[in-house]
């Protein structure tokens, strides 16, 4: 079973081998499903929903890939500091945390929209999810 992750810069547990990354954003959702073993995420189709609507689809993806936790992305100035988006997204973890009950690891995601668009991504979205998913 996969333990409970302590929210902020939580490293996942290694009993945890599934996981679902999210690169929260308040239009979009870039979506990641990875696994530990083969050390590898496959950007999924990102979530182009808002709201409510946006919670029944993540739904169907963890009812879908049944990963063991959840990673998602909160971003911060490059100096740390945090802003608007960093607490929107604390609140989508929490959010995530309470709806699904599954452990919920919350990972520094400064550049990796950045790091996406440099590898020629065409979703930047689900490129930025797996680099967070790498960052777990």
């Amino acid at each position: 079973a996969c333990m409970s992750i302590e929210a902020k810069n939580a490293t996942v547990p290694a009993s945890c081998g599934t996981f679902l990354a999210f690169d929260f954003g308040t239009k979009r959702t870039g979506v990641a499903y990875g696994t530990r073993m083969l050390g590898t995420a496959q950007p999924q189709s990102t979530i182009n929903l808002q709201g409510d609507a946006r919670f029944v689809e993540i739904g169907k993806r963890i009812k879908e890939w049944q990963p063991d936790a959840i990673v998602v992305g909160v971003p911060f100035h490059p100096d740390g500091a945090p802003h608007e988006n960093t607490v929107r997204a604390q609140k989508f973890a929490r959010q995530l945390r309470g709806r699904f009950n599954l452990p919920v690891a919350e990972v520094d995601e400064r550049y990796s929209t950045t790091e996406a668009l440099a590898s020629g991504a065409r979703d930047a979205d689900a490129a930025s999810a797996c680099i967070i998913w790498r960052k777990a």
